[in-house]
């Protein structure tokens, strides 16, 4: 089935439309969630400079307290209502993944928090961030199989 052709009336509403279309500024947003999601993950480095170099932890075992770190920060500047402010400016540079994922869990927990704080707020904390956590655990496991397969098979 082919495209029917559009109809007078349809063409000149595609030109209204044009007019009076937002143009959006693409090079600036660009840039906004650049700088942004660098200057989160410059706040993750540094993160993780003070775990290795006050607590003595090593560039491996430094990488777990650092997510838990920055997930607590974007918690709670969700709760105080700053990331969101964050997000207006910059866009997807505020949805780096371990900050993203704070975000989405405490904003969907907030948003249920009239309903109670078992079936409200228990009930609907991961409903946004539900799936990243299943997508994550499922693609960590179809990788260490492979490199268990690449290792058995003596390639690794």
């Amino acid at each position: 089935m082919g495209k029917s052709p559009k109809t007078p009336e349809q063409k000149k509403y595609e030109q209204l439309e044009k007019q009076y279309e937002t143009k959006r500024p693409l090079l600036k947003n660009v840039l906004k969630a650049f700088f942004v999601g660098g200057f989160f993950c410059l706040v993750g480095q540094g993160i993780t400079y003070i775990f290795i170099y006050f607590f003595n932890f090593t560039e491996q075992t430094a990488g777990n307290p650092t997510v838990a770190t920055m997930v607590f920060i974007s918690m709670l500047l969700t709760g105080f209502g700053v990331y969101d402010h964050i997000g207006q400016f910059a866009g997807a540079g505020s949805a780096v993944p371990v900050t993203g994922f704070g975000n989405s869990v405490i904003a969907a927990a907030i948003e249920h928090k009239t309903e109670g704080y078992v079936l409200g707020v228990g009930g609907n904390m991961f409903k946004l961030a539900g799936s990243v956590i299943v997508f994550g655990v499922f693609s960590a496991f179809i990788v260490a199989l492979i490199k268990t397969i690449l290792i058995q098979l003596g390639v690794i």
